[in-house]
């Protein structure tokens, strides 16, 4: 890290926009080489296989329990009598922002493991560019690993193309702010107390249960229905699946404004807190 960073950034503390680029784009070089060379096998086969048998599970449930066939509660809720579709699309969905929200929340715990926290916490690079530098790459690498799971969704009769190709961009957009202000969040919990595994499966399994990936949000009771109206990938994840059955609602555009800017509210409590929870780390390891 102290070897990037000293050639990324000038001695002054202070970056320009040619420093920007460069912290970006040394950050997405070192983690694609450290990737190369020892790919997160386990962290791919536990996400593929949570995918994949949620979706094979909905596909056994539609078609041999359900006959092919939705009641009409739930194409109330959903908006949609596409059970298969409804799932398939939100377990694609949770696959890739589980692997983005990983990259991005485990970056300064994984420093700190490795012992190059200490030469981040000092050097004058950016920690923004920086974090900007691993989500860049998380999204890279988690659209190569969500396209696994679509070719199996299509091959059992998914339809995984969007209808309304803007609209799907401008959600995924809004996902990813989302995303984004959600790992910086989960980054601080996981910094400050020095563990990853329960903290993120919590958060995880949380977001499961209260974002809609596998069931309309409607269903759950009304308290957690605000609860879950307080995570900005619940509204995303709602438009992307309008975008690809093409049943656009009215309020689209809104949904994905109140998604980004309660992305972006988190995005900024999580920087503004971020220095104080590498200081509580730094002071740990001494």
């Amino acid at each position: 890290m102290s070897n990037w960073s000293a050639s990324a950034c000038s001695v002054s503390g202070t970056t320009n926009s040619g420093d920007d680029i460069i912290i970006l784009w040394a950050t997405f070089l070192r983690s694609w080489t450290v990737t190369r060379r020892a790919y997160p096998w386990t962290f791919l086969v536990a996400t593929l296989l949570l995918g994949g048998l949620t979706i094979g599970l909905a596909y056994i449930a539609f078609h041999a329990i359900g006959g092919g066939q939705v009641g009409a509660e739930f194409a109330d809720k959903s908006g949609t009598t596409d059970y298969f579709g409804f799932v398939a699309v939100g377990a694609a969905v949770y696959m890739f922002t589980v692997r983005l929200m990983l990259w991005i929340s485990r970056a300064f715990i994984e420093e700190e493991r490795e012992g190059s926290l200490g030469a981040l916490l000092v050097t004058p690079a950016s920690r923004f560019r920086y974090l900007l530098g691993r989500t860049v790459f998380g999204i890279f690498n988690a659209l190569l690993e969500v396209m696994v799971l679509a070719v199996f969704a299509v091959f059992l009769g998914a339809t995984m193309v969007p209808a309304l190709p803007f609209l799907f961009l401008a959600a995924t957009l809004a996902l990813v702010v989302a995303t984004f202000g959600m790992s910086l969040l989960l980054a601080l919990a996981m910094t400050v107390a020095g563990e990853a595994h329960i903290t993120q499966n919590t958060m995880f399994y949380g977001m499961a249960l209260l974002c809609g990936f596998t069931f309309p949000v409607s269903y759950l009771p009304e308290p957690v229905q605000w609860l879950a109206a307080t995570l900005p990938i619940t509204p995303a994840l709602d438009v992307i699946r309008a975008s690809m059955t093409g049943l656009e609602s009215g309020d689209s555009i809104w949904r994905l404004g109140f998604s980004a800017v309660l992305g972006l509210t988190y995005s900024a409590v999580g920087l503004r807190l971020l220095p104080h929870a590498m200081q509580r780390a730094m002071e740990r390891s001494y």
